[in-house]
């Protein structure tokens, strides 16, 4: 598969019409609409991850990156579904990864919303879908170049002798004031393999929850593979006390910390 893949200028058509409300709202005939990032792969994303529901490109579910991102290992990405009522989990995947799927997460008691960086193996869309109550998925996306090597390159922390010492270590910050306020950044310190490495095998985060101060779960992520090493979450619409993140990885090692504001 080639890399450098831009996205044609037909998509780039389809993406206009798509902001104006021109292409299909709701979920009758939404499984005909066209593609509005023009991707030869999006059908198997649609197999994988919509697996037959209904579903409608969105422009209500807006996935943020850069359209030429440099650095490979460390993409931005920052998915907003929060202008939808009623979203139980949203998926987030790059069609021409070689592991497609990224994260998912569970907005339980908080906006459909959050950042994270990604790895990227070559150009691709990156996407979102949000499943509403009624069981319809939206899908929104963006499409970013990149030179790639990301999902191939081994992490910094497999190849430090300080890793282990330091692993699951959490470093967060809770805004309660100010024009961040209820904002909440969580970084943790793994190296996230992705198991395409000679002689590395997979190692990542794969459960991280967040829960106020009364236990009750506010959200929910469900980390892959290519969600970059030493990953940082952004979250906002919590309230202003503690919170409470626990998490483990697919090797069983856990953590859990408190995050006053």
């Amino acid at each position: 598969m080639k890399t450098g893949i831009h996205r044609p200028l037909a998509a780039a058509v389809l993406t206009l019409a798509l902001a104006c409300g021109l292409a299909p709202s709701g979920p009758a005939g939404a499984s005909e609409a066209a593609d509005p990032l023009g991707s030869a792969r999006w059908g198997e994303m649609q197999r994988q991850f919509i697996a037959g529901a209904r579903f409608v490109f969105d422009p209500l579910v807006k996935v943020s990156a850069p359209e030429l991102a440099e650095n490979p290992l460390q993409v931005p990405v920052s998915v907003d579904a929060s202008a939808l009522a009623g979203v139980e989990e949203v998926i987030v995947f790059a069609d021409f990864n070689p592991i497609v799927e990224i994260l998912r997460f569970y907005p339980e008691a908080v906006p459909a919303s959050l950042g994270f960086r990604v790895k990227l193996q070559q150009s691709t869309p990156v996407r979102a879908a949000a499943r509403t109550a009624d069981g319809v998925w939206h899908v929104g996306g963006s499409w970013v170049n990149t030179a790639g090597g990301g999902c191939t390159t081994p992490s910094l922390g497999s190849g430090s002798p300080l890793w282990q010492a330091q692993l699951n270590q959490v470093a967060a910050r809770q805004w309660s004031t100010g024009p961040n306020a209820g904002r909440l950044r969580l970084k943790i310190v793994h190296p996230m393999d992705t198991g395409l490495v000679a002689g590395i095998p997979a190692f990542f985060l794969e459960e991280i929850t967040l829960r106020d101060a009364a236990g009750q779960r506010l959200l929910r992520v469900q980390p892959a593979e290519p969600v970059a090493e030493n990953p940082v979450f952004t979250l906002g619409g919590l309230g202003h006390g503690p919170v409470e993140a626990s998490g483990r990885d697919n090797n069983g090692n856990v953590f859990s910390t408190r995050i006053a504001p």
